[in-house]
């Protein structure tokens, strides 16, 4: 790992490449990047409530100070914000604003707030221009980097939603200290999956290193660094999601059945705690179908505990629907084909591919007994 204390990495998407960048401070130096990039000067900052509290007003006055007329919008956290209602509310902002093309759209905030905004910047006009500044880990090394954006709905999670790629985003290592330490855990989850889907040496680094990485320094920028070099590759290879990028969805389809059976309720089960406990369901699926050994499910639910995440069903608190329902959740999975279940599953530590037609006899069974 390298000693750079800022890292970029470049998401070569022709005339729609963009940076990321890592490393601290990134926020107080934020406007005078998105000016370089921007030729508009107007913004709309979309937040929360919790993010706000930190950050927004400074971020304020260091844009207006580059010349922007800035607009901002202030939300609830969590993952009900994710919603038709405030889809409207952020567009309606944007619109009132008479943000332009030339113009910016700001998401502040984690992985909800990027992805509602997102949204509405990929609909507004038929396409605004978009800054992520991902506040939570999850968002720095996941949802702020290749340009999926959504909502969820009462079907299932982002079943709505468009592939919008920012401009730039900003991901200041500073903020990280802010969270707590729950929050910082279930973006570690997204850390992992990274070593999981085909970097055997960055997971073993992580299982070595993992304490550096939450104290923070340098360890910290270079895991983010290298996750998100980990997900650009894969978007560059396939930005739509028509071949493998679908393994970035690794324990999500699992995840995303638990999140709907919780009924996204963040007090239960965050996203990252829902994608800890996926993967190892996936991990442990391979070995029953005989497709990896038991001893990699073991290694990866001792790391995942190790670090203070749940790995198991049983971990979630209060009651969950039967096996039965959590199948109708994967069966609204966008990973579902012509009907057709399809899985992110492993034949080692790294060794990750795309299962297409997995039976859901057997995904049901598996349920049944990871939970009776």
């Amino acid at each position: 790992m390298t000693e750079n204390p800022t890292r970029t990495v470049h998401v070569p998407l022709g005339d729609r490449a963009y940076d990321i960048l890592i490393g601290p401070g990134l926020i107080a130096q934020g406007a005078r990047h998105i000016a370089a990039r921007i030729k508009g000067r107007k913004a709309a900052i979309i937040t929360d409530r919790h993010v706000a509290e930190f950050y927004l007003e400074a971020f304020l006055q260091s844009l207006k100070a580059e010349g922007f007329a800035v607009a901002s919008l202030v939300l609830e956290p969590g993952e009900k914000t994710k919603s038709f209602e405030h889809l409207m509310t952020v567009c309606d902002t944007v619109l009132s604003a008479r943000i332009e093309r030339n113009d910016v759209v700001i998401a502040l905030g984690g992985g909800v707030i990027g992805d509602l905004t997102g949204f509405a910047a990929g609909i507004v006009r038929r396409g605004l221009r978009f800054v992520q500044v991902p506040t939570s880990l999850l968002a720095q090394v996941d949802s702020s980097v290749g340009g999926k954006t959504g909502i969820n709905t009462a079907h299932g999670k982002n079943l709505v939603g468009v592939f919008h790629q920012p401009d730039l985003v900003l991901a200041d290592t500073d903020v990280l200290d802010t969270l707590s330490p729950r929050e910082f855990r279930a973006g570690y989850a997204e850390v992992a999956k990274y070593g999981l889907i085909d970097k055997p040496d960055f997971f073993a680094w992580l299982e070595a290193n993992w304490r550096d990485v939450f104290a923070g320094g340098q360890a910290r920028i270079d895991a983010i660094a290298t996750s998100c070099q980990a997900k650009s590759d894969v978007v560059v290879a396939d930005e739509h999601e028509h071949g493998v990028r679908a393994l970035l969805n690794l324990g999500h389809t699992f995840g995303h059945a638990l999140e709907a059976a919780t009924r996204y309720d963040g007090a239960r089960l965050v996203h990252g705690e829902g994608v800890a406990i996926g993967m190892v369901l996936a991990h442990q699926f391979s070995a029953r179908m005989n497709l990896a050994s038991p001893d990699d499910a073991t290694r990866v639910e001792h790391h995942l505990r190790d670090v203070g995440l749940p790995t198991r069903i049983s971990e979630i608190p209060g009651d969950l629907p039967p096996a039965s329902v959590l199948m109708d959740a994967i069966a609204q999975d966008k990973k579902v084909s012509g009907g057709k279940l399809t899985f992110i599953l492993t034949h080692g530590i790294g060794q990750s591919f795309v299962a297409k037609d997995v039976p859901s006899s057997e995904v049901l069974r598996f349920l049944e007994d990871k939970n009776p």
